[in-house]
């Protein structure tokens, strides 16, 4: 075949995905030479080179295999990326698809910008375009900038790498979540003249899975480990403050209160998680002094509830289902008046998001 100009990994780790969708989607709807790595993680290969029908004889097409027994995406991406050799590489999941001629647009992008990062445009199966990253207007596509743009929102690195600049980067292993997190702020915060294909053809999130896999009990440090990784890399310590708030307000309305509403319903109850999620929001303020004054008036009711002896989970619940009405006050406005405007605070980055949806 010809040498591939990008190389996408997809992992697979059980036969009931449909691998050959996937695979399909990019081989038969692509005019750039691409190849596709599929890594069989901890399962029989010949199980997935059957899923993959004819597929698997396509030069276009490998399959490699790795076994190393631990229950996460990041080792089998890692090790698809490692044996990639074209000068841009893609990430992809196996129950996912592109909308034809994805790739040949984000090439297209690259060529245009000279972007190390092409951003793709999410489809989420029915519901319409991802608002995230929230950019600039909700129309920003060129030449992006980590804060001015939210790119954090973006935690999963879908789209055009360079592999000249990123190709000895790697998902963090070990993480029983978050294993992209470090990857993609290092994407956004070091990369350069960073484009978003929001007009192109999007990366498509289906949500016919039946196996996906769910929330599985662990502890708040566990959902937080993330963040060594993201704070022991060495472009976290160059990073300004206003930069810092640009990545950690993101970790908080995000990963925070998705892990206050996990304890809620865990067996064990709020209580016994309460002074872990009090510590990550010190550990979070104490690298981005401020941060928690840009969150919504509705948000801070939640901490401020954590903080007293006996929180109500009751009233808690009441709250978080609050935070989601995106019409009122407290959804929409910080406590200062004066921080209402703020670039990170939620009455811009939501609108932005909105306009995102509108536009692509």
């Amino acid at each position: 075949m010809t040498s591939p100009l990008v190389d996408v990994t997809i992992a697979v780790h059980t036969p009931t995905r449909p691998i050959a969708r996937a695979v399909s989607s990019i081989v038969d709807h692509t005019s750039a030479p691409v190849r596709v790595t599929v890594v069989a993680h901890n399962i029989d290969p010949e199980l997935i080179r059957s899923n993959l029908g004819a597929y698997a004889a396509d030069p276009r097409v490998r399959l490699l295999e790795l076994r190393d027994g631990i229950p996460s995406p990041a080792g089998p991406m890692n090790h698809g990326i490692a044996n990639s050799d074209a000068p841009f590489i893609a990430i992809m999941g196996s129950d996912d698809e592109l909308a034809p001629g994805a790739i040949d647009s984000w090439l297209a992008v690259q060529r245009e910008t000279g972007a190390s990062t092409v951003i793709a445009r999410i489809r989420i199966g029915s519901r319409g375009t991802d608002p995230y990253p929230p950019v600039r207007n909700g129309k920003r596509t060129r030449r992006l900038s980590p804060r001015k743009d939210r790119l954090a929102y973006r935690s999963a690195p879908l789209g055009l790498i360079d592999r000249a600049r990123f190709g000895d980067l790697r998902l963090t292993e070990g993480l029983p979540s978050g294993e992209d997190l470090a990857y993609s702020a290092t994407l956004w915060f070091t990369g350069a003249e960073i484009a978003y294909d929001l007009a192109g053809p999007p990366y498509i999130i289906n949500d016919d899975a039946s196996d996906r896999v769910t929330f599985s009990p662990r502890s708040v440090d566990e959902d937080f480990a993330f963040l060594e990784a993201i704070e022991s890399a060495p472009w976290f310590a160059r990073l300004g403050r206003a930069d810092r708030k640009a990545l950690v307000i993101k970790i908080l309305r995000v990963h925070f209160f998705d892990a206050v509403l996990a304890r809620i319903k865990s067996p064990d109850g709020l209580s016994a998680h309460r002074a872990n999620l009090l510590g990550v929001i010190e550990r979070l303020e104490s690298v981005a002094p401020g941060v928690v004054k840009l969150l919504a008036r509705v948000d801070r009711r939640v901490i401020d509830e954590l903080r007293t002896d006996d929180p109500s989970p009751d009233a808690i619940l009441v709250l978080l289902d609050a935070r989601w009405n995106y019409r009122t006050v407290g959804a929409l406005t910080t406590r200062n008046p004066f921080l209402v405007l703020h670039r990170q605070a939620p009455f811009r980055t939501l609108y932005a998001g909105l306009k995102v949806t509108t536009r692509a």
